[in-house]
């Protein structure tokens, strides 16, 4: 610990883990530390949608994303009868070239995330090793650490709070929070069975008053079953072994068929800091934000969080961008997360009734909704809040598209074939046509990469040729965290959108306002 690290990271479930491969991933050195001594064995989080696999790509889990993942085609929610009230449908491919819905177990995730870690010669990780103070000044932040019965101090040119809901850092840095006052208490049961079983569908919400309950995979080869408390209960009667194997009983699963990984009770919240950020020290995952779990998008937000950073904080780290692109990482980030957990709590608000009468209204109308509209697709992800996009350009926030290419021989999806970072991709032409030699240089010295797809780069399934024409435009800018910078409505204007970008990390946020 003696020497100093370009960010420390505090905390080491998924979050803290992802920011420290794609931060050490681009050079830099990265101290994590870990107040627990070994990782939790138990399954938490177990879904995870497109964008998050692709962002577990990017970190080198491509290939064993198949082998940690169940993918879900359709998560139905029925009432006590057994009537569909909604049947939402997911692709096998989504907008990002994974399925739409993945299941998981997180032990394994995170096995898969720390090996990657460790793997990384500049990656420093420490557990037992408690954070109890952080002490910013004006190069860095002093970090001291509890470590076997011993403080050391550490310094850090930055700091990232990924330490959960509890988060010690949130604490320090007095971060605000703002609490929407959705709480509910519910049996979290996870069971592997121990014969091969068909489960149809594959993930479903029991919208019964009588007992609210979650039924989904948990990963290969695992269940995942969610009690709601119910008003008249204690949390101590529903929290014990003999109720997990009772409340498990009408899906034939006992002791001499099945093992009971775990039961716990969780209280559900909805909640979010306003604080992302103070100087040098940033918060991200459970310490920045908490959420209903019906939509699964908990920790999906937070490694989008991660993602988010740590471009940021590479170009900042390297004197590339000017500080003030790091307050993009908040006004980004805070108005999806609030859209997701708004989401949510509506979510919620369907499942979360325990009296019969609401129940049947309820039923009544979502039954003659789902006659009418059939197999529902995932809703989108929102937009990213304003930051550094290009103000005015209808696609910027939103997330561009992967899909399965072929260039120089190889063939596979976009990213691992043709490259990531800053992306330039057109249909049209070549999207460097119109760039002068020092724009070029610019371009180039942050990692920039240019594709003509239909040119150099074969679209495989003309996935990118639909994008372009569905959208009405020639050339797109993305970012390395996958959302649109910009778009033009010809090849030539990708001159225009690197510009645009320079003005935007030198500090310029107006410059990249788009002239109409």
């Amino acid at each position: 610990m003696s020497e100093p690290f370009d960010v420390a990271i505090v905390g080491y479930g998924p979050v803290g883990q992802t920011l420290a491969i794609l931060l050490a991933q681009r050079g830099w050195r990265i101290g994590v530390f870990e107040k627990q001594p070994a990782p939790y064995p138990l399954p938490r989080a177990v879904h995870f949608d497109h964008e998050v696999a692709r962002i577990l790509q990017a970190a080198g889990l491509g290939e064993a994303l198949p082998r940690l993942t169940e993918p879900a085609d359709v998560y139905e929610w029925r009432n006590a009868n057994g009537e569909t009230l909604l049947r939402i449908g997911s692709r096998e491919a989504g907008l990002s070239g994974w399925p739409e819905a993945n299941m998981f177990s997180q032990p394994e995730l995170e096995r898969a995330l720390d090996a990657r870690a460790r793997a990384l010669s500049n990656v420093a990780v420490y557990r037992g090793a408690e954070v109890v103070d952080l002490e910013a000044g004006g190069e860095g932040v002093e970090v001291t650490v509890q470590c076997d019965d011993r403080r050391r101090e550490v310094h850090a040119r930055a700091v990232v709070g990924c330490d959960g809901a509890n988060s010690f850092v949130r604490g320090r840095i007095g971060a605000r929070v703002t609490d929407l006052g959705f709480f509910f208490d519910w049996l979290i049961v996870d069971v592997v069975p121990h014969e091969p079983r068909v489960w149809d569908p594959i993930n479903e919400q029991i919208c019964d008053p009588a007992r609210p309950t979650t039924v989904v995979s948990g990963g290969p080869g695992r269940r995942r079953w969610e009690f709601m408390r119910l008003p008249s209960e204690e949390v101590a009667d529903l929290n014990n072994e003999a109720t997990a194997w009772r409340l498990l009983e009408p899906w034939r699963l006992d002791r001499t068929n099945a093992t009971l990984e775990r039961h716990a009770v969780y209280t559900f919240q909805a909640r979010w800091v306003d604080d992302w950020r103070r100087g040098r020290i940033f918060l991200a995952g459970d310490a920045a934000h908490q959420m209903p779990p019906f939509a699964g998008q908990g920790m999906c937000s937070g490694i989008r969080d991660a993602a988010n950073l740590a471009w940021k904080l590479d170009l900042w780290l390297r004197g590339t961008a000017d500080e003030r692109l790091l307050d993009t990482y908040a006004s980004e980030r805070i108005p999806q997360v609030r859209q997701v957990i708004e989401f949510s709590i509506e979510l919620g608000k369907v499942i979360c009734v325990p009296d019969r009468d609401q129940a049947a209204a309820r039923d009544e109308a979502m039954i003659a909704r789902t006659r009418e509209t059939g197999l529902t697709p995932p809703l989108p992800t929102p937009a990213i809040g304003p930051g550094a996009v290009l103000q005015g350009d209808a696609l910027a926030g939103h997330l561009f598209l992967q899909a399965e290419v072929e260039a120089d021989g190889r063939r596979g999806l976009f990213d691992d074939v043709v490259g990531r970072g800053f992306a330039l991709v057109s249909c049209a032409g070549d999207p460097l046509s119109a760039f002068d030699s020092e724009l070029a240089a610019f371009f180039t010295s942050i990692g920039g990469i240019a594709a003509h797809v239909g040119g150099g780069v074969r679209d495989v399934r003309d996935r990118y040729a639909q994008w372009f024409r569905d959208h009405r435009v020639g050339v797109v800018l993305s970012r390395p965290d996958f959302h649109v910078f910009g778009t033009g409505s010809a090849v030539e204007d990708g001159s225009r959108l690197v510009r645009a970008l320079r003005s935007t990390l030198e500090g310029r946020l107006e410059a990249s306002t788009r002239n109409h």
